[in-house]
């Protein structure tokens, strides 16, 4: 009787690290998932280039190199404009840019960039995330085969370089500015020529001339760039893109044959990059600006309200052309002004009021 209790006991032990050795088991290794990611920005370009190649190597680092990106910076595979088409016949799998640059295709892509007096970073991320954006988005995106999301934001930019002193809408007819997007549309309403011109190709258009004046990002970017070699005039604050959001675009087709996890895990990468982004460009733009304006005799000037007035107007009619277009560009823009009104009008008694009193307070 005792031999066999022995016996009986032995086996439930055996029994027991068999059921335990199922459960530390390791899991079936997931396929390893190869991509192909294009940018529209120069390699190792500070802030756009380098926070599109921080996000390929997080995605890498996250799934301990299962997912391996590799990835082209523009005009190592495709130019950067060809990176939409690229992306979308399924060529590669992801691009990083700015969705404006496809607005020729269809004036929604615009509002998932930025827009004339559009949405802030914190509005944008609003928006998107909560206030239907990303719905259509996606539903933008299907119909060209591509699924997109946050991958980074430059914040408000500058209104740009200039040779001369801007002191009223009449001085920009004539004017040949490089201004991609809608915000391009608006410099139209008012008599300029607007040009779209990949970022590597800014500098030696306005130093030869072919262009009067530019608009980029912000300080850090721009004093990069060298611009002021060639205008002297840095205009504040840019109504053109008041919170440039950029984006991880991908295949749909592949994006929908993913695992959930996979998903996920590129969701968390790209938000991530979407914040630490917009981190990078407050910290160094400051800093970039004052030395622009101490060692390189940069003359910072604010847009007076006549221009201010004039852009408001011109923008209307941009947006009123962009709602005839289809009913998706429609209830886009619908979207668009419900959240700037909503979020906007809480932005102006939290933030808004906020630093003001600060400033106040402070001597600022």
């Amino acid at each position: 009787m005792q031999r066999r209790e022995i016996l009986k006991k032995g086996l439930v032990g055996l029994g027991g690290v068999a059921a335990a050795s199922t459960i530390a088991a390791p899991a079936i290794a997931k396929e390893r998932v190869e991509i192909a990611m294009v940018a529209t920005w120069g390699r190792d370009f500070p802030g756009l280039g380098t926070g599109a190649q921080r996000f390929a190597k997080r995605l890498s680092d996250m799934s301990d190199g299962r997912i391996q990106v590799t990835y082209y910076a523009a005009g190592e595979r495709v130019k950067a404009f060809d990176s939409f088409d690229e992306v979308a016949s399924g060529n590669a799998q992801m691009y990083h840019g700015a969705e404006y640059y496809w607005k020729g295709k269809h004036p929604g892509w615009a509002y998932f960039t930025s827009v004339p007096f559009g949405l802030t970073y914190t509005e944008m991320n609003a928006w998107i995330r909560f206030g239907g954006g990303q719905e259509l988005w996606d539903e933008l995106g299907a119909d060209y085969g591509l699924k997109g999301l946050m991958c980074g934001n430059t914040g408000v930019q500058m209104g740009g370089w200039f040779r001369k002193e801007m002191n009223s809408v009449d001085d920009f007819k004539g004017l040949k500015m490089r201004m991609p997007g809608l915000g391009g549309d608006v410099l139209a309403k008012l008599g300029g020529s607007p040009v779209s011109l990949p970022g590597g190709q800014i500098y030696e258009n306005l130093i030869s001339g072919s262009i009067d004046a530019t608009e980029w990002v912000g300080p850090w970017n721009d004093e990069l760039m060298k611009f002021y070699e060639a205008a002297k005039y840095y205009y504040y604050p840019g109504m053109h893109e008041p919170g440039a959001m950029l984006a991880c675009g991908m295949n749909k087709t592949w994006w929908d044959g993913l695992s959930k996890s996979d998903q996920m895990m590129i969701e968390a990468a790209s938000s991530m990059e979407n914040d630490v982004m917009m981190s990078e460009y407050n910290y160094k733009n400051g800093a970039a600006l004052k030395r622009l304006i101490n060692d390189q005799g940069v003359k910072l000037r604010q847009f007076n309200d006549d221009i201010y007035d004039g852009f408001a107007e011109a923008s209307e009619e941009v947006f009123a052309e962009v709602q005839e277009h289809s009913d998706l560009a429609n209830r886009i823009h619908q979207s668009f002004v419900t959240a700037r009104t909503d979020i906007g009008a809480w932005a102006e008694i939290s933030d808004q009021a906020y630093l003001q009193q600060r400033n106040r307070a402070l001597g600022g």
